[in-house]
């Protein structure tokens, strides 16, 4: 049988994937630190709350609108009001995932074998979504340097001098992710002022994914949303219910447009038809999220507790020990520098095999001796598990 080329993926089981696919078999204990779906990690969801919005009479009616329900964008207009931001409802377009978001905008901006630019470290996703769609993405590194700013938690940096000769002639597009998975770092006004003119000057769209935003760790400074302000450039802002709030499997998102007319005008008459090819966003959804938008801080606030106590357990963990925690400023992940291996194991490997999985550096595209874990792992998970790595 002939397959694509697009899914010529290497299907082999990893060492790592192998062990833990094994200890799984025998029954053995096992401390995951990289448990992320919310609805897993022990957060309380009230059936009574979040159910009952979906049984509403206009779920019942079919009103195929490309964008979306009017109801729905409005709300999330008003998510962005709360952030500063003022997008009419005719900027946004509502999605099932950011995943489709991402689909939508590469076929928007892209012919097969055009360039995104993405920053590395990242989340490996962005990569089976480019070549599902025949798109190329070429890196562009962030670089940690904790003493480059006042602020100690802003350590990773934007290389603007290796990004601008990363653009060719076949980009279309930079991805920012605000602040990034798994390093944690938000954008800086500084890099954002410099993005958005790097953009105009080579004619790029700037595509900001802020599915992280509302979960800063310094919550008195909270970083303003790239929708805030109109730039020189065409700018898609990324969201969705999965982490604003905490609820992955209602599967709904938007991205909010932005930018100078009439290139703003242009992309969305051309992102309508698009939306409106696939019109894959259901009704119920569109109809309950106000309500859960409206109902967001309930989980949030839980999260945010929860991130903030790991982080402190995490911290007193590490002191005297052979790791070290990476500066971060938001978002759910952990990254720590440790040993690169443990009596001649790779380090994920011999954590592993004392019953702790954590996720290997690398799978983020970050160097050899780090460590990915999740804050929003439940604390006694948490607490059990960092007992057992091997860093004394």
């Amino acid at each position: 049988m002939n397959f694509s080329a697009r899914t010529a993926w290497d299907l082999s089981e990893r060492a790592l994937a192998q062990q833990l696919r094994e200890r799984r078999e025998r029954g053995a204990e096992l401390f995951d630190l990289t448990l992320s779906n919310p609805t897993a990690c022990g957060f309380l969801y009230d059936a009574n709350d979040l159910l009952p919005p979906l049984a509403q009479p206009a779920s019942l009616a079919y009103d195929p609108q490309p964008f979306g329900l009017a109801s729905a964008r409005a709300a999330v207009a008003q998510y962005y009001r709360d952030h500063g931001a003022e997008i009419p409802i005719q900027q946004l377009c509502l999605t099932t995932s950011t995943s489709e978001a991402y689909s939508f905008l590469f076929r928007l901006l892209c012919d097969p074998g055009d360039e995104v630019l993405i920053a590395r470290p990242s989340y490996p996703l962005f990569d089976f979504i480019a070549q599902l769609d025949s798109v190329r993405l070429r890196e562009y590194p962030l670089c940690y340097d904790p003493g480059a700013s006042s602020n100690s938690a802003h350590a990773w940096s934007i290389d603007f001098e290796a990004l601008r000769a990363a653009i060719t002639a076949r980009t279309r597009a930079i991805i920012v992710v605000h602040p990034n998975n798994p390093t944690g770092n938000y954008v800086s006004t500084v890099e954002r002022e410099t993005l958005e003119a790097l953009c105009a000057e080579h004619n790029l769209a700037l595509i900001a994914d802020e599915v992280f935003l509302d979960y800063p760790h310094t919550p008195t400074h909270p970083p303003p949303s790239f929708a805030a302000r109109t730039g020189p450039a065409l700018c898609f802002v990324l969201s969705g219910l999965s982490k604003v709030s905490a609820l992955p499997q209602m599967k709904l998102s938007w991205i909010a447009a932005r930018g100078p007319e009439p290139a703003l005008r242009d992309a969305l008459a051309r992102l309508e038809i698009i939306a409106d090819t696939f019109l894959s966003v259901n009704a119920p959804t569109q109809a309950a999220l106000p309500h859960w938008l409206t109902r967001r801080s309930i989980l949030q606030d839980q999260i945010l507790e929860r991130l903030n106590r790991n982080l402190a357990a995490l911290d007193q963990r590490l002191r005297s020990t052979s790791a070290q925690r990476l500066a971060l400023e938001g978002g759910w992940t952990a990254v720590l520098r440790v040993p690169r291996s443990i009596a001649g194991q790779d380090f994920a490997e011999a954590a592993l095999g004392r019953g702790v999985l954590t996720q290997p550096g690398e799978f983020y595209g970050l160097p050899e001796g780090r460590i990915v874990l999740s804050l929003l792992t439940p604390p006694e998970i948490w607490d059990n598990g960092l007992a057992l790595l091997p860093i004394d």
